[in-house]
């Protein structure tokens, strides 16, 4: 169990979420297993009860780095909705969590009400999150993982419509912004060092999507276990598995014939029907689906305020709308009338790449992931750059 605790750990800490003395990773076998250099004795104590509150297996607790540390402590100012709510806006949150509570204490009684109804909770004192796990530690570090992602996407894009209206009579938050944008950098790569060529054989082509799926974590173009990657030979697509961890994807790699001859595809990437859509109705034949954090921001940024569909967008916008040349997309994830599968490839159709509202990027290639990882990293810092150039152009200069 350890070895566990201290692989999240490690996760976290390569993906600059947090650092090891704060972070504590607590897991329960034949007894409860600890790991992390958190030592405050009042988070301790706390987190231990939660244990005989709870039947779950993992508990995680994280004071956030910079910038996340910045981000939540700003969101706990002016970000609050609904009461002790904070309510994200992508693909994410509306999927999986719905809302984010927030407790003021590390109170294991407050803690456990708010985990009873949701996997993750900000602890105002702090500010730290606080997820669990009800059969692995993994489960715990996703929704961690995932609460850093959803509340810098918040924050970005509220401060963006913030400066778009005519009451900015809040001083300190363009202070603040300017040394959360400090820690923002672009996605530098100069050679993918990914295989190029078209695979001689299923060996070679399962190698190329462990490289490519663990360099889509190296380049924090995925968040937590989100996103997935595919390839198509012989009419057989080869997927990563639905939850698999893309930057371990080794064994969770399921072959689904292309024609649906067979039930193998039960385990397969819930987007996988998506993935069999462009396959069949486009010539490409390998693609990556990230959730780079600006394109997810840009993609929810609409100037038109009058619009009849306003909270509608996410599942039908009819209006035709582009990113750094990428078309735009409405669609929710799964099969219905609504969803991915009946918008995402019908733009492919004219592009090599499309965002999802909210969502993410996905882009296609024809010989290997060489071209779809690069289109994903121009579309990322392409969109960072929107982000930034348009809040000069609307605020002179934040």
């Amino acid at each position: 169990m350890i070895s566990l605790l201290k692989k999240f750990t490690e996760k976290i800490i390569s993906q600059s979420l947090s650092a090891y003395d704060a972070i504590l990773f607590l897991a329960i076998d034949d007894e409860i297993y600890s790991y992390g250099g958190l030592q405050n004795p009042r988070i301790r104590d706390a987190m231990f009860k939660i244990f005989d509150l709870m039947e779950i297996n993992s508990l995680l607790v994280a004071l956030p780095g910079p910038p996340y540390n910045l981000i939540l402590r700003e969101l706990l100012r002016w970000g609050r909705t609904e009461g002790e709510r904070i309510i994200p806006e992508d693909c994410e949150t509306r999927t999986f969590f719905h809302d984010i509570p927030v407790v003021d204490l590390f109170d294991s009684s407050l803690i456990y009400r708010a985990l009873s109804e949701r996997k993750s909770v900000i602890v105002e004192d702090g500010p730290a999150i606080v997820s669990y796990g009800t059969v692995s530690p993994e489960q715990a570090f996703v929704s961690f993982s995932s609460t850093c992602f959803s509340t810098f996407v918040k924050y970005f894009y509220d401060s963006l419509v913030y400066l778009r209206g005519t009451l900015r009579d809040d001083r300190e938050r363009p202070e603040v912004f300017d040394r959360v944008r400090s820690y923002i950098r672009p996605v530098h790569i100069r050679d993918t060092r990914l295989a190029r060529g078209i695979p001689s054989g299923e060996d070679e082509l399962v190698k190329m999507l462990t490289e490519a799926g663990r360099l889509l974590i190296e380049k924090r173009l995925v968040d937590s276990y989100f996103g997935n990657i595919s390839a198509c030979m012989n009419d057989t697509i080869y997927i990563s598995e639905t939850s698999a961890s893309l930057d371990e994807l080794e064994g969770a790699i399921d072959a689904v014939p292309i024609d649906g001859s067979s039930s193998v595809g039960i385990t397969a990437s819930s987007e996988f029907p998506t993935h069999r859509a462009i396959y069949r109705e486009t010539a490409y034949r390998f693609i990556l689906h990230g959730h780079p954090k600006f394109s997810v921001i840009m993609s929810m940024y609409c100037e038109k305020e009058d619009c009849p569909l306003r909270g509608e967008c996410y599942r039908r916008c009819p209006e035709k709308r582009f990113l750094c040349g990428t078309p735009i997309v409405p669609g929710e994830i799964g099969t219905g009338r609504t969803g991915i599968v009946n918008t995402v490839p019908a733009a492919f159709r004219e592009s090599d790449a499309v965002i999802v509202y909210g969502h993410g990027v996905f882009a296609a290639g024809m010989e290997d992931f060489n071209h779809p990882f690069q289109r994903l990293v121009e579309i990322e810092n392409c969109a960072m750059e929107t982000y930034f150039r348009t809040i000069t152009i609307q605020n002179g200069q934040i």
